[in-house]
């Protein structure tokens, strides 16, 4: 069933309490650890005093999480060299076993800045939703990004000034990001603190595309894919709805439920194309609930993801239902 529905983000005044009582329950945190630059655009900038590992509570931080910093190898070599991917670990204190979420990024705006490529993507909000969940949470850096080995190569014109905006190469930028989440799920696999009976995909924007469409190669894997305003070229960027719209029902063989976040006023993806995407996806076979969010003071619904008190409890019944 597809269901539709808009939440209204409460006046600045509300919204403020409603954060300051999330905090003080220690269930979620604005802005992003790590990296901005995400699908073709920055993340805000993060003011929490907490690291990603901790939550603010009565003026300290409070330990919750616990990090371990990873490679994973892959099949690739480039000039005669192995290459492995970064992978961000973030898991509850002590041993055992845990449902997992492996979390897609995005792009780097238009990809014309290449310092943004070496910043290594997590999100503090997502950590502290599902760590606090008992769940470990896992950001794979795709080749060339972050501290990963190998060249950021996702789809950029001849010139390297960009990306294209033509179906040949973003197609092929695409196969490429997804060559690289088969490599980082083969070795999350074979974690012992990975329960491989409960893995869950995500992603945002280019990352929430590619979750879809890998949860449609290995749904042997993956119970639930969760897509943060998914999409791999912006609208008006050439061949666009072409290229989307091919990636979005490569995704349509996932045999389970799938949830798609969108937000109001997003400066890449309008909410009728990511809902004309979302019909021919369920047109398609696919399971999809599509959700739009808006938030306070008329910001980008692209950084949706940044605002747990919206979408948390939508998530919290995801879950339930997936597992």
């Amino acid at each position: 069933m597809n269901v539709r529905h808009l939440i209204n983000s409460k006046p600045l005044a509300i919204c403020c309490l409603v954060f300051l009582m999330l905090v003080l329950t220690a269930c979620g945190g604005g802005g992003s650890g790590g990296s901005s630059g995400e699908g073709a655009s920055a993340s805000p900038p993060d003011t929490d005093p907490c690291d990603a590992t901790s939550v603010p509570e009565y003026g300290v931080c409070r330990p919750v999480a616990v990090r371990v910093d990873a490679r994973a190898p892959t099949p690739y070599t480039e000039d005669g060299r192995p290459v492995s991917l970064e992978v961000v670990i973030f898991k509850p204190p002590g041993e055992g076993r845990y449902p997992t979420v492996v979390f897609h990024h995005g792009s780097t705006g238009n990809g014309s800045d290449p310092s943004l490529f070496g910043q290594t993507f997590i999100s503090a909000t997502l950590i502290r939703y599902f760590v606090e969940r008992g769940w470990l949470v896992a950001f794979p850096q795709r080749r060339g990004r972050g501290r990963s080995g190998g060249l950021y190569d996702e789809g950029f014109r001849p010139e390297r000034d960009g990306y294209s905006c033509r179906v040949g190469p973003a197609l092929d930028g695409a196969r490429r990001a997804l060559d690289d989440l088969n490599a980082a799920t083969d070795w999350l696999l074979g974690r012992v603190d990975v329960d491989t009976t409960r893995m869950l995909v995500g992603g945002v924007s280019r990352g929430g595309l590619l979750a879809l469409a890998h949860a449609a190669a290995r749904p042997e894997v993956y119970r639930g894919a969760i897509n943060f305003v998914g999409g791999w070229l912006a609208e008006g960027c050439g061949d666009h709805r072409a290229v989307n719209r091919e990636l979005f029902l490569a995704g349509a063989a996932f045999p389970a439920p799938t949830l798609w976040l969108y937000g109001v006023r997003d400066s890449f993806y309008s909410l009728p194309y990511s809902l004309a995407h979302h019909e021919a996806y369920t047109a398609a076979g696919g399971q999809g609930e599509f959700r739009v969010f808006e938030r306070g003071g008329g910001l980008n619904g692209h950084f949706v993801v940044n605002d747990p008190w919206l979408w948390g409890r939508t998530v919290d019944d995801y879950l339930e239902l997936i597992l």
